[in-house]
């Protein structure tokens, strides 16, 4: 563990985390940093690490915890369940549907079925994972239906882009959307040119997943860049940790970076505390310049 860590008691750690959240559109304020669960419980080994880890995380102030039905087919979410009991109170639940059950015909059993893995009966927040051949008319009356049922609080997408997102406003109710969940980190920085601007002015916050760039060989580059560690150096924290306060740093994108181990979750909870200064900031976009033009959606 890194003396950053180290010398930061837990306590201030939760205050950080507890003490700077973020507003959803109906006023709902959550933590900017959450927790990610993608390829939690595919190893039955270590499900008990995995719900102490989660519950750990809670305890630090990173009360929202993300899921979705199709990670590990539903043990994802049996693993959330298992370790929000007896807090559930103190959680802010995220899971998601897949693009094929988000019609009116297969919706509501969907998300019922989450709700039995996750052992509760509500959701915080129920994401599209992203957009499939389901008319998003049709998701966006399911979802309602479940808003009025009780077994949701309030909606949102994943994976969207600008063009989906115009789209969605142009519905009855799609401005009920609260957020949408897509990629962004330091080395991905697509969204700023379109998307990013788009939600601000609605006063939308993202929702970022894979903010330490866990997918793929793009983390070796950033974790190793000289500029990322002179930083995490001179705050004596990890280059991680600085990658998950960049994400964070203008106070309007919630990361929900995955940590299954108590280490991890501690060393993202202590993120809470850097704050970048405007030259380190500079010094970020001159290494990782932001996009000039409007890019793919990057996705994994």
């Amino acid at each position: 563990m890194n003396n950053f860590v180290n010398e930061a008691s837990k306590a201030e750690i939760e205050e950080a985390n507890t003490r700077s959240r973020i507003a959803l559109p109906d006023g709902a304020a959550v933590t900017r940093i959450g927790q990610g669960t993608w390829n939690i419980g595919e190893d039955a080994s270590r499900r008990e690490e995995e719900v102490e880890a989660l519950r750990l995380g809670v305890e630090l102030g990173m009360n929202l915890i993300d899921t979705a039905e199709m990670y590990g087919e539903g043990r994802s979410e049996t693993v959330v369940g298992e370790a929000m009991q007896g807090i559930r109170d103190k959680v802010f639940l995220v899971s998601k549907v897949y693009p094929h059950n988000a019609g009116l015909k297969r919706i509501a059993k969907s998300c019922e079925d989450s709700l039995k893995r996750l052992r509760t009966d509500r959701l915080d927040l129920y994401l599209l994972h992203w957009r499939g051949s389901v008319p998003l008319e049709e998701t966006v009356e399911g979802m309602e239906r479940l808003v009025e049922q009780g077994k949701i609080s309030r909606w949102g997408v994943s994976n969207f882009d600008t063009d989906d997102m115009e789209e969605l406003f142009r519905l009855a109710r799609g401005t009920d959307c609260a957020t949408n969940q897509v990629l962004y980190h330091l080395g991905s920085r697509g969204i700023e040119c379109g998307l990013l601007p788009w939600q601000r002015e609605r006063q939308m916050p993202i929702m970022a997943y894979s903010p330490l760039a866990q997918a793929g060989s793009l983390r070796k580059g950033l974790v190793e860049n000289e500029t990322v560690r002179e930083i995490a150096a001179a705050h004596g924290a990890s280059p991680l940790q600085i990658l998950l306060a960049w994400c964070i740093r203008e106070g309007d994108v919630i990361a929900i970076p995955k940590a299954s181990s108590r280490e991890h979750v501690l060393q993202n909870a202590a993120a809470a505390l850097i704050s970048l200064s405007a030259e380190e900031l500079q010094l970020l976009d001159k290494a990782f310049p932001a996009p000039e033009r409007k890019m793919p959606l990057d996705m994994i």
